[in-house]
């Protein structure tokens, strides 16, 4: 049986030329905008992505990565796809292709024949316009499979420029503008794609922890220069533990990190609730400290413990940051719903403003709106996402706005 007869079966149980769980996906196509979307969506979905805008590119790719699947656009042109599937065939391309077009075009159904003939595997054309959901019914098949991984060695992660930053935004409960973002640490690994902190981050006590908290001051205050030169400045918080804060050496890294640039109003540095809790008074120490020099201290995932921050003489705390656990079905929950307003109302008593995380539906963000949150954060306004999607995000917000 040939493979193009079998391609029902095939697509079922597919077969990877090197990563049995994470295939590799390489976009074709001339349009910015459309590898972009493409390129949040696979990765969303798990996929290794690399892209091209022409064949010359996608020659490259195909001989240094040997993607699984290639997406072919069609916005370059009929004469472009030709040759971006002569290239494939040239190279003896072993995976599969993907053509995305209109829906029962005469030149798709071409290209389809070309490709074809020329002996690659062509999977059902994708129909454009297309989102999310029909694009993940065309791959259904090769859709990564969540496999437990084994540790990496931040060391090594480090060395070999895996690590980035992705921001997640911070928005405002009452004119939906993004106020900020939180910059979250991940790992591009070149085997297994986007890599989860849980299967790199050390402990706070491990020796590279500490180059793993300088990186994220690095690259958080790298992007807030083309934030701030682009688009505005923008808030950023980035997390740390309170033992790195605790460490002269650390904290005069940290102090010379930061921008001087007359935009820069600060930077927040988040520390988990329960660390704070135990840490109280060098906590707080700490957070007189960082105020002269442009650093705030946020409270970060406040649950249970909000009650030992009750009674205090001074609160140099910017923020507190409610638990996801406690706003998540904060609707239909009065005792979630009263742990969220006890806690507005403890950080509105100290002058502190607060942020409602992890708010995914509607009715929850109602509820956090109603209770007087200042700033909401969670799914239903964005994931975390790379610094080139966010600052499309704002773009997006800015061009609403003007």
């Amino acid at each position: 049986m040939s493979r193009r007869s079998s391609e029902v079966e095939v697509v079922a149980s597919p077969v990877f030329s090197r990563r049995q769980l994470v295939p590799s996906v390489c976009i074709e196509d001339a349009k910015q905008h459309v590898r972009a979307f493409l390129l949040s969506a696979l990765e969303e979905f798990g996929f290794l992505v690399y892209e091209s805008s022409k064949a010359e590119e996608l020659a490259a790719v195909v001989d240094a990565r040997r993607p699984d699947i290639v997406i072919a656009g069609m916005s370059a042109g009929e004469s472009e796809v030709s040759e971006v599937i002569k290239t494939l065939a040239v190279r003896q391309f072993a995976g599969w292709v993907l053509l995305a077009g209109p829906q029962n075009s005469p030149t798709v159904g071409a290209l389809r024949e070309l490709g074809e003939g020329l002996g690659l595997a062509m999977l059902p054309t994708l129909a454009t316009p297309f989102g999310i959901r029909e694009l993940r019914r065309s791959l259904a098949g090769f859709l990564p499979i969540q496999a437990p991984r084994p540790p990496v060695d931040a060391a090594e992660a480090i060395h070999a420029g895996w690590l980035e930053l992705w921001y997640q935004p911070k928005i405002h409960a009452r004119n939906l503008v993004v106020s900020g973002a939180e910059a979250l640490v991940r790992m591009r690994h070149p085997d297994w794609g986007v890599v989860e902190p849980a299967y790199f981050i050390p402990d706070d006590g491990d020796p590279h922890f500490r180059a793993l908290s300088e990186f994220v001051i690095n690259q958080a205050m790298a992007d807030w220069r083309i934030f701030a030169t682009d688009y505005g400045p923008l808030d950023i918080s980035i997390n740390l533990p309170i033992s790195f804060l605790n460490n002269a050496a650390c904290m005069q890294y940290l102090f010379q990190q930061l921008p001087d640039h007359p935009a820069f109003d600060g930077l927040i540095i988040e520390i988990n609730g329960t660390e704070i809790v135990k840490n109280l008074s060098l906590a707080r120490s700490i957070a007189k400290q960082c105020r002269f020099h442009k650093i705030a201290i946020s409270i970060d995932d406040v649950g249970a413990e909000w009650s030992s921050l009750i009674g205090l003489p001074d609160f140099p705390f910017v923020e507190i940051k409610v638990d996801r656990a406690f706003v998540s079905g904060c609707a239909d929950d009065g005792l979630k719903r009263a742990m969220c307003r006890q806690i507005r109302e403890l950080a509105e008593s100290y002058g502190a403003r607060t942020v409602a995380e992890g708010v995914e539906t509607r009715a929850d963000f109602r509820t956090v709106c109603e209770l007087g949150f200042d700033q909401v954060q969670g799914v239903l306004f964005g994931k975390p996402m790379t610094m080139q999607n966010f600052a499309r995000t704002v773009k997006r917000q800015l061009l609403k706005m003007y």
